[in-house]
């Protein structure tokens, strides 16, 4: 959709609508983070659940990315995005809303968390696929790491807060209670959305598509691109290792460090700054390193402090996890801003719902796997032993990044050329004669893509 005039020269907080996606994710996010440290707390001292049922509720938040995964891409390129991001929201606040009214009565159940978790997982898939897809059409291309960095200290400045008051809500009222803020950082933001004007058509149909074609040229595009798929492959083993610290992070801080729910929201609170640093220093680390160097050196750098995680202790011993957290979570961020800022630039508009489900297939569906593996490993071995399993695949995450063309490049391209048979000039002007170069790409230990 054209952008109005002068508006590339406008910073994208001067725009209405860009506000107005800008404080719907804040108050999303806000209740989700509370959630974050609520649900998982819900099912160990609600109903005290075991650490593999903990790992099942975790997978079954991200399942969705496996069974929807794929053709909610070609369905979110047919529909208009704002009414759908609209109905995500309520249906997730609806579900939500479920959790502290069944704990009143006192027939809350493992089932219905699980119930829960996937609807809410299904809405989330819809909703992060549109809004992906919305942001270029509210702000032209050279704005896009400035909005993508917004929507970042946005999330991030949730997982500061959010953790925190989750915890102290768990304290206060109880495990389930505190998901009402949830529920109701859904409905406002759905309140927000509704109040944006940008006008917006529907997609024109393509004569003689299906949903199978759909999402086969989804497919195509993806994977026929080198540098999407190899960023697809680096993200996907983030994730994966991602989901088992969410898996067992709550059973590890309750019940092997001991600490109160008002205390472990306070060291995932703290844990969160490294994102919100993150989110302010991507763009000025992007253009003083380069946006395709800040990629592979992101996971690099921050990728070994995650072995903190195991090596933390109760007491004092616990600022270990929150520095080895923040330090993981600034390197995701940074990561981020600039791969998904590739993304939007370099894919056609009319593909970006399927551009965007299909990375989100791949690199999230690896998220049920990794909350099942951590869950039973930890049911298994204990929590600190699959913290250190989760500590050392973050050491793995960048070598699809290193053995690629990213490694000698210092800006990456804006057009779409970069396939099988065409490969962008490094930074140095050679041709890439790397023999990785056809290797196989985040909320956030945050979710990455």
């Amino acid at each position: 959709m054209p952008v109005r005039p002068r508006a590339a020269n406008r910073g994208p907080l001067r725009m209405r609508d860009f506000r107005l996606l800008l404080a719907g994710a804040a108050a999303g996010q806000l209740g989700a983070q509370v959630t974050l440290a609520a649900l998982p707390l819900v099912a160990v001292l609600q109903l005290n659940a075991p650490a593999f049922q903990v790992g099942l509720l975790t997978a079954a938040e991200t399942a969705a990315f496996l069974l929807v995964g794929l053709p909610a891409g070609a369905w979110v390129d047919r529909m208009r995005k704002l009414p759908l991001l609209i109905r995500a929201d309520l249906v997730r606040a609806i579900a939500m809303a479920s959790v502290p009214l069944a704990a009143v009565a006192e027939v809350l159940t493992m089932a219905q968390l699980y119930v829960v978790a996937l609807v809410t997982g299904v809405a989330t898939v819809f909703f992060d696929v549109a809004h992906q897809s919305l942001l270029p059409q509210l702000l032209p291309k050279e704005q896009l790491v400035a909005g993508n960095g917004a929507l970042e200290t946005v999330r991030s400045s949730a997982q500061v807060a959010g953790p925190g008051i989750g915890g102290g809500l768990v304290q206060l009222l109880g495990a389930p209670l505190a998901i009402v803020a949830d529920a109701a950082g859904y409905a406002v933001s759905a309140l927000f959305l509704w109040r944006i004007k940008r006008p917006e058509s529907r997609p024109q149909r393509v004569p003689g598509s299906s949903l199978r074609t759909d999402v086969a040229e989804g497919l195509r595009f993806v994977f026929g691109h080198r540098l999407l798929r190899l960023i697809a492959a680096a993200t996907g083993l983030a994730n994966l290792f991602s989901a088992m610290l969410m898996a067992t992070q709550a059973v590890f801080l309750v019940r092997v460090l001991g600490l109160e729910p008002g205390a472990i929201g306070l060291v995932l609170s703290a844990a969160a700054v490294g994102g919100l640093a993150g989110a302010l220093c991507a763009g000025p680390l992007a253009a003083l390193l380069g946006q395709a160097r800040i990629i592979w050196l992101s996971t690099l750098v921050t990728g070994p402090f995650a072995l903190l995680w195991p090596l933390s202790g109760q007491g004092a011993g616990a600022a270990l996890f929150a520095v080895g957290s923040g330090v993981v979570f600034f390197g995701a961020v940074v990561y981020n801003v600039a791969q998904v800022s590739f993304r939007q630039v370099l894919c056609p508009p009319r593909l970006l719902g399927r551009m965007n489900a299909t990375l989100r297939f791949v690199m999230w569906g690896t998220l049920p796997l990794g909350a099942l593996a951590g869950g039973a490993l930890a049911d298994a071995f204990g929590a600190r032993v699959a913290l250190v399993w989760c500590a050392a695949g973050f050491l793995v995450v960048p070598l699809p990044l290193l053995l690629s063309p990213l490694r000698r490049m210092r800006e990456l391209p804006d057009a779409t050329g970069d396939t099988d048979t065409e490969l962008p000039v490094t930074a140095t002007g050679e041709d890439d004669d790397s023999p990785a170069c056809a290797a196989g790409e985040p909320a956030e230990p945050a979710s990455r893509g």
